[in-house]
């Protein structure tokens, strides 16, 4: 913390909204947070924000956070003088005490911890990631996500009255741009823009000859059943149904099960409807489907449905025109959340659907839903299904300030994976988006970035992976996979705005074998990430211009505990529905709440008992503990 930051004594938690706010304030004209006090900031020339996951207290050799009734947990931290540090003579995991793991907090702090922090900053400032009782939520999200500005409603506002007054009732004005298809993960066609490689396998609706737009009447609403989401396959995701309804007639044009390619090794006809006897004797197979769709769908035709990005890729298709029921409706906490389509149809069309029971889950009913959604948003005008608390990039408020030239603050954005599909970059949020591998990539993209940008935003994975907390990819379509390509990888969150969690469905059994045991990890890599990450704070500052603003902050502490009692618990329930038995969880040693089956066996492995409960909210608490570090660098160089 530097002399021209002050954080107030606060008694609730510093949240990632409040850094946001910070940020917002710095770079985009926006009202002080009154969390903290800066003075001067018209003199600050550029903020880089730095997310480092891993930096605890533990590590840094912090004294505590106090967790006695009578004292504030949420005053700053006061970092000792490096001086005032213990040091430490270690040079490998071998000189460390027995008790001690290679890659525990306790061996990064022996090994030297992260000096540049005490040598930099005053204070750290305990925060707190969002989420819930039993769930932490997107760190990013949080952070990229604010709410609308009073003034961008107003625009808004009048922006939608006088589209009302011009535009045409029919569906082609809710069609998704190529932006907003690209943000959400579409497979988008080649001709529109050179984002998506077509794997082996899949198709794309012809371009267009003519320049004429869709015809109003060619709307077509699918929905998909997948293996991966309902029933278990020795082979990942697979198209077991799909079910196609013309949206001006209602009329059911394209009603096929598919036979997976690969085993199905648990039916899981509860919530699927599929059943060994129904698939027994098809033998369509998905280029059938594929065949027969490109009868049914041309250039001009509109494609509708909910989360449509998750049935295109069921389907291997690209298509041009699409419309999302999931994305034209809002959720009623906000954007980036997406509302699941039981409520969209309970809350807007006072209709229950997805309550089959055995049944299990119908492509039809959900497409029907779809059908009705968008006659209703038609029916009633753009306003219809959206509530008054909207949120937008903060690269959007960012690009619309006028900072200190006159001119909205150029953004960079340095990320592991694929940062272009991630923040909400599109024309009206225009920011440089630099993939990385790896830290030392990272570390090049900013410095590269200093001298263009005056906004750079950067997460640095190193540590975190070193320690041994990003988790394991479950996949490889991007389906939610906590894996390399996502950015929560090492977050261990419960995703928001994911099909499957929609409707609180976070009772969902594993989507593909266990993956396989790895190597024996290297005892040095801890070592040498701590050193890494000291040498790569110490180049980034070096490389600041004077008057830059500088955040660091971990977004939350070790996730592990908190993902593997979720796990667990997600599990039982949904053995539970599978069984039939009511009980979310039982007390401790009475079992799993009656249900008999022959599954009982393995059902006693995921009893789950009210001191499971307890250890998973206290789990989630600690996960969600944070700290930040505030500071400005003076025109002599120096903090």
């Amino acid at each position: 913390m530097y002399s021209n930051s002050e954080i107030t004594k606060r008694r609730d938690p510093v949240g990632i909204n409040d850094i946001r706010d910070l940020v917002l304030h710095l770079t985009a004209d926006s009202p002080p947070p009154s969390w903290i006090r800066v003075q001067n900031p018209q003199s600050i020339q550029k903020l880089v924000v730095l997310l480092i996951p891993g930096l605890t207290s533990t590590v840094l050799s912090l004294p505590p956070i106090p967790t006695a009734a009578t004292e504030n947990p949420n005053v700053p931290i006061s970092i000792p003088h490096p001086l005032d540090l213990p040091t430490s003579t270690l040079s490998a995991p071998a000189d460390l005490p027995s008790t001690i793991g290679p890659r525990s907090e306790e061996a990064a702090a022996l090994y030297g911890g992260i000096p540049f922090i005490a040598r930099t900053f005053s204070h750290a400032c305990p925060t707190r990631a969002p989420g819930d009782a039993f769930r932490m939520h997107s760190v990013l999200n949080t952070f990229f996500q604010a709410p609308v500005s009073g003034e961008e409603k107003k625009r808004r506002l009048q922006e939608r009255i006088a589209a009302e007054r011009t535009e045409k009732k029919d569906a082609t004005r809710h069609v998704l741009t190529v932006e907003q298809m690209v943000e959400n993960d579409y497979p988008v066609p080649s001709y529109l823009a050179d984002v998506f490689k077509m794997p082996d396998g899949w198709i794309e609706t012809p371009q267009a000859t003519t320049d004429a737009e869709p015809a109003a009447q060619s709307v077509y609403a699918i929905d998909c059943e997948m293996a991966r989401a309902f029933c278990l396959t020795t082979d990942g995701k697979a198209l077991t149904r799909v079910c196609v309804i013309d949206f001006a007639t209602s009329k059911v044009l394209y009603d096929q099960l598919v036979k997976p390619p690969s085993p199905i090794t648990d039916y899981l006809t509860r919530f699927s409807g599929i059943t060994a006897q129904a698939l027994e004797p098809i033998t369509t197979t998905l280029a059938d489907v594929q065949a027969h769709l490109r009868t049914l769908i041309t250039p001009s035709t509109i494609l509708l449905g909910h989360s449509l990005e998750s049935d295109l890729r069921a389907l291997q298709l690209a298509h041009p025109w699409c419309i999302d029921t999931a994305l034209l409706f809002h959720h009623p906490r906000g954007r980036p959340l997406k509302p699941g389509l039981a409520w969209l149809t309970r809350k807007w069309l006072n209709r229950t659907i997805q309550d089959r029971g055995p049944g299990g889950h119908d492509p039809e009913e959900d497409a029907r839903a779809c059908v009705d959604l968008l006659k209703a948003k038609i029916r009633n005008g753009p306003g219809y299904g959206e509530f008054r608390t909207d949120y937008e990039p903060i690269l959007a408020r960012i690009a619309r300030s006028h900072f200190r030239s006159g001119a909205g603050a150029r953004a960079a954005i340095v990320n592991h994976g694929n940062p272009g599909a991630w923040h909400g970059t599109s024309a009206a949020a225009p920011a440089t988006t630099v993939a990385c591998a790896n830290d030392a990539e990272v570390l090049d993209g900013v410095l590269d970035a200093l001298d263009s940008h005056e906004f750079v935003f950067a997460r640095l994975m190193g540590l975190a992976e070193a320690l041994g907390w990003i988790t394991p990819k479950a996949g490889t379509d991007g389906s939610g996979g906590l894996g390399s390509e996502n950015p929560e990888r090492a977050s261990g969150v419960v995703p928001e705005n994911s099909r499957s969690n929609d409707e609180g469905g976070n009772a969902t059994l594993p989507s593909s074998p266990p993956p396989p045991q790895p190597a024996a990890p290297d005892p040095n890599v801890l070592l040498t990430a701590v050193r890494n990450l000291e040498a790569h704070l110490t180049a980034l500052h070096a490389a600041f211009p004077p008057r830059t603003a500088f955040l660091l902050f971990s977004g939350h502490s070790d996730p592990r505990a908190m993902s593997a009692l979720a796990a667990r618990r997600a599990e039982h329930q949904a053995r539970q529905m599978q069984n039939g038995s009511a009980p979310a969880c039982s007390t401790a040693g009475t079992g799993d709440g009656g249900a008999a089956s022959a599954a009982s066996a393995s059902a006693s492995v995921l009893r789950w008992s009210t001191a499971d409960e307890r250890a998973l909210q206290e789990a989630v608490e600690r996960a969600r503990m944070g700290l930040l570090f505030v500071g400005v660098k003076n025109v002599d160089g120096r903090p």
